[in-house]
């Protein structure tokens, strides 16, 4: 039954991250491209946290929360650096 759930998983994360693709090659302005590579890096860290259930071991969780902490300083920089023209004031 988990990896009926595991499967149906990987296939809703994997179709988020091609709508994902799409929308950070059509997006119309700088902040959407933003907001498209931001929610990749959530549905990235959904992969990693999924395969770690699947393989029963606690490494890919502790990499899920470097790579969330890493994904969410870079985009508020980011995003600060686009409003305001630098990062550091």
């Amino acid at each position: 039954m988990i990896a009926n759930a595991l499967l149906f998983g990987y296939f809703a994360v994997s179709v988020a991250l091609l709508f994902n693709l799409w929308r950070l090659f059509a997006g119309p302005s700088v902040m959407d491209r933003v907001l498209a590579v931001d929610t990749m890096v959530i549905n990235v860290i959904a992969l990693i946290i999924l395969y770690g259930i699947d393989r029963h071991t606690s490494v890919y969780f502790e990499a899920a929360l470097l790579l969330a902490m890493f994904g969410f300083i870079s985009t508020v920089a980011f995003c600060r650096f686009v409003l305001r023209g630098d990062i550091i004031e």
